[in-house]
C-alpha cells in the first residue's frame, strides 16, 4: 500500500509520479510554466534528472529515441505556444513509429484560459486524437489532486494496444497548487494473446504455403519475443524481412534474414514480395514506404493470402483485407507463433535458397563516382565494430537518401540479442538522428553511439552537440557523428531529376565548415575525402572520450546506393522523350 504523503506542490507531485513509473530521466526546455515541476526535479535530484535541450524538436526526438531504447514512454517536458509547437515533430515521430511517449506541456493559468493568452493553445484541438493525428490521447490536468490519475492513465494509454504518445497540458497555477494525493503503482500494459482459432488457421495457411515471407515491425517488441520470433522463423524456415527502419528486430545477419523492406527496397526482394503467396505481417502498420505506395501488398485486397498481427484493433481492417486478422501484442504473439509445430519437411527449401542468395547479392556494390565510397564506409565501420566488441552500437539516423546506404549494408544485430540497436524515424523526420544518439549516449552510457547524418538533416539539430558535451561523464562511451555532405537535399534532388530533369530548384546547400562547427562545441573533428581515410580516422574516434565528428565530403554525383544523378536524369530525360 503506498503510504499518504505530505501535502506538497501539484509540481512536485508529478515528479514523484514519474518515479513511481520507473523514470529517471526526463528531457525538455525549460519554461515559466512548469516552474514548480522544475523544483521537483530539484527536490528529486538524486533520483531522476532533467535533462535541458537547446531546442523542444530535439528533446521531442530525444524522448522519442528513449521509448524506443527502453520500451517504456520517453518523457519531454515543454511550455506552451512556440515549446509545444516546436515539439509537434517528435510526437509525430513517435506516433508514426509506435513509440510510447508523453509530452508534458506547460499551460497558461486556468483563470486566463479561453482568452487567448500570452502562448495559450487548445492542445485538444491542436493534437487531438485520430488515427491520423498527432496522439492517441490528449488532457489538461485542472485539479491537482487528479494529477497521478492523469499520469497513470497517459502510461497506459501509451504503452497498450499499439504504443503510442500521449499529451497532457498543465496549467501554471495547478502546478502551484498544493495536494497530498498518493501517487499510483507502476503501469504494465494489458497484453492480448492470439486465439487457439488464430493459430490454428495460422498453421494451416503454413502448410498450404509454397513462398511464404514474414515481415515484422511496428511497436511492443521485447528481446523475449524477438527470441521468440527467431525460433518460429527457424523451426518453419521461414525468410523474415524487417518493415521500414525496423530492421534491428530479427538480426541481419541470420540466414533466414531477407531484407530491409523499405525506401530503397532491393528489386529482386520487391519481386519476390509480389510472388509470394503468403505474406505473414507481424506487428508492422503495412503503411506506404513498407509496401512501396501499397503495391507490393496491393490494398485493399492483396494478391497474396495475408496474416495481419497487429496490437491495435484500430488498425487491423484499417487498409488492407486481410485473410487472417489477430488483434496481439508482440510480447504475446511472438511466443504463440513460437508454440505452432512445424512439419519434418517443408516445400520451399528452394525459396528460402533464393531468398538468401538475393540478399547476399544486393551487399555486393559498385565503386561510385568520386574517391569517398559510402558503401565501405558502412562496411569498414561493422567490421571494426565486430573486431572492438562493439557490434551493439547504437546507430541512428535522420531522413535523406544517405541512409539508404546503412539500409542496405549494415547487418543492424537483432533485438534478441537484449538491446535495440537501429534508431531512425519511419516518420521520415530530418534532424532525428543527432538528439537521438544524445539520448542514448545518456541512457545506455557505456555503449558506443553513432549518428550518421547528411549534411542538411544535420543543420536540423546539429546544436544538440552541446548538450552531449555539456552532460558527458567519465563513463560515456564514444559518441561519433558522420556527416555526409555532398551540397544537397539529396532526397528532394532525386525526386526533382525524376520528375523534372536538370531543373533544379530550392535542394542546394550552402554548408558551413562541419569539422570548425563540431570544434567550436568542444568536439573532435576530421574531414574525409577519401575511403581510406575513414578507418584510421574512425579507430582513433573510437578510442577516444570527446565526441568525434567525421565530415565525409561526397561527390554530388553520388545520389543514392543504386544510382548517380547523371544517370537518374537521363533515365528520366529518355522517357520523356
Amino acid at each position: 500500500m503506498i503510504p499518504t504523503p505530505a501535502s506538497r506542490l501539484a509540481g512536485h507531485a508529478l515528479v514523484e509520479a514519474l518515479l513511481a513509473q520507473g523514470v529517471d530521466t526526463a528531457f525538455g526546455v525549460p519554461g515559466e510554466s512548469f516552474l514548480a515541476v522544475l523544483d521537483g526535479f530539484y527536490e528529486h535530484r538524486e533520483r531522476i534528472r532533467f535533462i535541458a535541450c537547446r531546442h523542444e524538436g530535439g528533446a521531442a526526438f530525444m524522448a522519442e529515441a528513449q521509448g524506443k531504447l527502453t520500451g517504456r514512454p520517453g518523457i519531454c517536458f515543454v511550455t506552451r505556444g512556440p515549446g509545444a509547437t516546436n515539439a509537434s515533430i517528435g510526437l509525430h515521430t513517435a506516433y508514426q513509429d509506435s513509440t510510447p511517449m508523453i509530452l508534458f506541456v506547460g499551460q497558461v493559468g486556468t483563470d486566463f484560459r479561453d482568452r487567448e493568452a500570452f502562448q495559450e493553445v487548445d492542445y485538444r484541438a491542436m493534437f487531438g486524437p485520430s488515427t491520423g493525428g498527432f496522439a492517441k490521447w490528449v488532457a489538461e490536468v485542472d485539479r491537482p489532486e487528479r494529477l497521478p490519475e492523469y499520469v497513470a492513465r497517459a502510461f497506459h494509454v501509451a504503452l497498450q494496444g499499439r504504443p503510442g504518445p500521449v499529451v497532457l497540458a498543465l496549467p501554471e497555477d495547478m502546478l502551484m497548487q498544493r495536494t497530498d494525493a498518493p501517487v499510483l503503482p507502476r503501469v504494465e500494459p494489458a497484453q492480448a494473446w492470439p486465439t487457439p482459432g488464430a493459430l490454428r488457421r495460422i498453421r494451416e495457411m503454413l502448410l498450404a504455403a509454397r513462398r511464404p515471407l514474414a515481415i515484422v515491425g511496428g511497436g511492443g517488441w521485447t528481446p523475449a519475443a524477438c527470441q521468440a520470433l527467431q525460433r518460429f522463423a527457424e523451426d518453419w524456415q521461414l525468410p523474415v524481412g524487417c518493415a521500414f527502419r525496423f530492421q534491428d528486430l530479427f538480426d541481419n545477419a541470420h540466414p533466414l534474414y531477407a531484407g530491409d523492406v523499405g525506401i530503397g527496397i532491393d528489386p529482386r526482394l520487391a519481386q519476390r514480395i509480389r510472388e509470394a503467396d503468403l505474406i505473414l505481417a507481424v506487428g508492422p502498420r503495412l503503411g506506404e514506404m513498407t509496401t512501396s505506395g501499397y503495391t507490393l501488398i496491393e490494398a485493399p485486397r492483396p494478391r497474396q493470402q495475408l496474416i495481419h498481427i497487429h496490437a491495435g484493433a484500430e488498425e487491423l481492417g484499417r487498409v488492407y483485407a486481410a485473410d487472417v486478422l489477430v488483434q496481439a501484442s508482440m510480447a504475446c504473439a511472438a511466443p504463440a507463433l513460437a508454440s505452432l509445430a512445424a512439419p519434418s519437411s517443408l516445400p520451399w527449401t528452394d525459396w528460402v535458397a533464393g531468398v538468401r542468395a538475393d540478399r547476399q547479392a544486393n551487399r555486393v556494390s559498385t565503386p561510385p563516382p568520386g574517391p569517398l565510397d559510402l558503401a565501405e564506409v558502412v562496411k569498414t565501420m561493422q567490421r571494426v565494430l565486430r573486431e572492438q566488441g562493439r557490434a551493439d552500437a547504437v546507430l541512428t539516423n535522420g531522413a535523406g537518401n544517405y541512409s539508404g546506404w546503412l539500409h542496405r549494408f549494415y547487418e543492424y544485430p537483432g533485438l534478441a540479442a537484449g538491446q535495440r540497436t537501429q534508431l531512425a524515424p519511419t516518420a521520415g523526420a530530418m534532424g532525428y538522428g543527432v538528439p537521438a544518439a544524445v539520448a542514448a549516449s545518456l541512457l545506455q552510457p557505456g555503449r558506443t553511439v553513432i549518428n550518421i547524418a547528411g549534411d542538411g538533416d544535420f543543420l536540423m539539430t546539429g546544436q544538440e552537440l552541446a548538450t552531449a558535451m555539456g552532460y558527458r561523464k567519465a563513463s560515456s562511451g564514444p559518441f561519433i557523428v558522420l556527416v555526409v555532405d555532398n551540397g544537397t537535399y539529396g532526397t528532394i534532388r532525386m525526386h526533382q531529376e525524376r520528375e523534372f530533369p536538370g531543373r533544379v530548384s530550392g535542394s542546394d546547400l550552402f554548408n558551413p565548415d562541419f569539422t570548425q562547427l563540431a570544434q567550436a562545441y568542444g568536439a573532435q573533428a576530421a574531414r574525409i575525402d577519401r575511403t581510406e581515410d575513414f578507418e584510421p580516422a574512425f579507430r582513433a574516434a573510437l578510442a577516444r572520450h570527446t565526441p568525434t565528428l567525421l565530415h565525409l565530403k561526397l561527390d554530388a554525383e553520388v545520389l543514392t546506393s543504386r544510382t548517380t544523378l547523371s544517370a537518374l536524369r537521363a533515365a528520366a530525360s529518355s522517357a520523356r522523350t
